[in-house]
């Protein structure tokens, strides 16, 4: 067997190192720069006279986004979080190798035999998704292949990665950039 070099998506940002959605809150937190401000519309008085609306930029990566729907800036601090988080798991993928990827400790500590039950809002989501996603784009969009490699069915990896749309999307582009059927919906 001939061995095959991990497939690198140029649309995606590249880095080296842990994916940023996998690292603790500190270390990822220290990373960010956050912003806050008023927004106008739904939340009467007290949204138009406090600083309750969040934004965050993830520095290294430039990916940023915002919070502006809760009334308290520590609910949106805390949504904006988890968006950049979201975010990054699906722009930004770290190298991997397209056949011997050994899954993570929060992978292993999450898998129940084949299946991989976890809630698009639990905080793990955002973590297993980049591993996800870095796994299929490594394998160049091969998601059975993917989900042998991560030791689950290939139906639980097309239901993980479909909870987020975007990173749907970026499989389905990419599985189509390589002749490959999309994933249904």
């Amino acid at each position: 067997m001939a061995y095959k070099p991990p497939h690198i998506d140029e649309r995606a940002i590249m880095i080296k190192g842990p994916h940023p959605s996998t690292l603790e809150d500190s270390e990822f937190l220290a990373q960010c720069v956050f912003e806050t401000g008023r927004v106008s519309g739904p939340g009467g008085q007290h949204r138009n006279r406090v600083d309750t609306a969040v934004w965050i930029q993830h520095v290294p990566t430039e990916i940023e986004t915002h919070a502006t729907e809760r009334r308290s800036q520590s609910q949106n601090r805390h949504v904006a979080v988890f968006r950049l988080r979201l975010k990054l798991a699906c722009k930004v993928r770290t190298v991997t190798s397209r056949d011997g990827h050994k899954p993570s400790e929060l992978w292993k500590q999450r898998r129940q035999g084949e299946k991989l039950p976890v809630n698009p809002e639990n905080p793990d989501y955002p973590a297993l998704l980049a591993e996800a996603m870095d796994v299929v784009t490594a394998r160049r969009y091969d998601v059975a292949g993917a989900a042998g490699i991560l030791g689950i069915t290939m139906s639980q990896l097309t239901r993980l990665i479909r909870h987020e749309r975007h990173a749907f999307a970026l499989v389905n582009a990419g599985r189509e950039s390589t002749g490959l059927a999309q994933l249904r919906k």
